[in-house]
């Protein structure tokens, strides 16, 4: 990058997705607005999942989803990838196979045509990685930039995946490393080193299509892409839905290692104490140390699936898993809800 251009990530007040409103504040935002029912709505706003999903036959349903954010790299062709693989992953994880998407764009008015060109083609390239299309999209002025996709999706009805059928018994594996909030933050401080951010920025371009292909050929009972809540916000969302509570393994959960180490020092991003105002009286920390609870807390961009698996699956499911995404992990168990607490760490 020449000395003269901008570093995108200094044009943005919050990196990735980082930047999205709280879970508690968009439930609250959401309270009583009215749902129209429709009986081939399969899922709707009102489930808090990763995607919209609409009977169209008995063989196909239909999957739809939005996502954009502000950089979260300095690169535009790296920023269009990773907001792109952001986006696609929400069909992804229900199950589905993304087909069309469209690009949501704002630029501000001086940023130089040839950053908003790499942009674009970071995010088109990405998505025809996915086996999409882009057929349009729309664009507006803005003094922060911002990039992503709606993208619309097939999927089977009787084999869509939502965050709320887990059941006591099932396996929690999870298909990604944590650490991307706490990283992206000390980038922007000129503190993160630079292997580490080489290693999230090929964590946050990776497609989770490769996990998708494995696990429907397996009993998932639940999926979800953890994203700006992490891994406990959406953890909670899982086994609230389900009725449910979660056992978590905070010491089997692959950190990516400078990141632990940051967040040892505290460095920290804005989106973590909001995950954690809006999940903590839900979680049981146990002996976890705090710094390991910070990053379940750690809110990640294009990050990783965290399935609830029939037990009966699970081994095969991870062993089928580990060729195709290495980083795989077993994470816990679900269990039988008994009130009061939803995840327990151990």
């Amino acid at each position: 990058m020449a000395e003269n251009e901008v570093k995108l990530t200094k044009l943005a007040k919050c990196a990735g997705c980082g930047a999205k409103v709280g879970a508690g504040t968009l439930a609250q935002l959401l309270e009583g607005i009215r749902v129209h029912e429709d009986p081939n709505l399969l899922v709707g706003f009102d489930r808090s999942d990763d995607a919209s999903v609409y009977k169209i036959s008995q063989d196909l349903a239909l999957v739809q989803t939005v996502d954009f954010f502000p950089p979260i790299a300095d690169d535009p062709y790296l920023f269009g990838q990773i907001a792109a693989a952001n986006a696609l992953s929400d069909v992804y994880a229900m199950g589905g196979e993304p087909k069309l998407c469209l690009n949501i764009m704002a630029v501000p008015k001086d940023m130089p045509p040839e950053a908003v060109h790499e942009l674009l083609r970071g995010g088109y390239d990405k998505v025809y990685e996915a086996g999409a299309l882009i057929t349009g999209g729309h664009s507006i002025l803005d003094d922060e930039p911002k990039y992503g996709l709606a993208v619309t999706g097939f999927v089977h009805p009787d084999k869509m995946l939502t965050n709320s059928g887990a059941r006591p018994g099932d396996a929690l594996l999870f298909t990604k490393p944590i650490g991307i909030g706490v990283l992206t933050t000390a980038a922007k401080a000129d503190m993160a080193p630079p292997q580490a951010m080489e290693r999230a920025h090929r964590l946050m371009t990776t497609l989770n299509k490769a996990a998708r292909d494995v696990m429907v050929n397996y009993r998932v009972h639940a999926c979800t892409d953890v994203t700006g809540f992490g891994l406990l916000g959406h953890g909670l969302e899982m086994a609230q839905g389900s009725g449910v509570e979660l056992e978590i393994d905070a010491g089997a959960v692959d950190f990516i290692p400078e990141a632990a180490e940051l967040a040892r020092m505290g460095i920290l991003p804005e989106g973590m104490y909001r995950n954690r105002s809006f999940a903590e009286a839900s979680v049981d920390p146990g002996e976890a140390e705090l710094w390991r609870q910070d990053l379940l807390y750690d809110p990640q961009t294009s990050g990783g699936l965290l399935m609830a698996v029939d037990p009966a699956d699970a081994e095969a499911l991870y062993e089928a898993l580990k060729p195709a995404v290495p980083s795989a992990q077993r994470l816990g168990r679900v269990r039988e809800y008994r009130g009061g607490k939803r995840i327990f760490l151990k």
